[in-house]
């Protein structure tokens, strides 16, 4: 039997297609790492989130799965974190300021 990588991926609670919409809409701040890998993403979360004020949301759009994972670990002092996945191979990692 063939492991997919969900079952050694730590990842934060997912969350559904609307939910995911309508806060991608609320967000304070959006940024765009398609195409960039780690550490690039956790560093640029880290800047972003001191910026922000408590209660904003920041959005990382990824297509790197590691990143659904390391992101949220890397800023969880900071933030806490949601993941929705497109089905295929989008990610939108959701980081509200604490």
């Amino acid at each position: 039997m063939a492991t997919d990588w969900e079952d050694v991926v730590e990842l934060p609670d997912e969350l559904d297609d609307e939910t995911a919409e309508e806060l991608y809409e609320q967000a304070d701040e959006v940024q765009d790492m398609t195409g960039e890998v780690c550490p690039y993403p956790q560093v640029e979360a880290k800047k972003a989130i001191q910026g922000l004020g408590s209660g904003d949301l920041l959005v990382q759009e990824t297509d790197h799965v590691p990143s659904t994972e390391n992101v949220p670990k890397a800023v969880e002092e900071m933030a806490q974190a949601n993941v929705w996945k497109s089905g295929d191979g989008r990610y939108r990692i959701f980081l509200r300021k604490r």
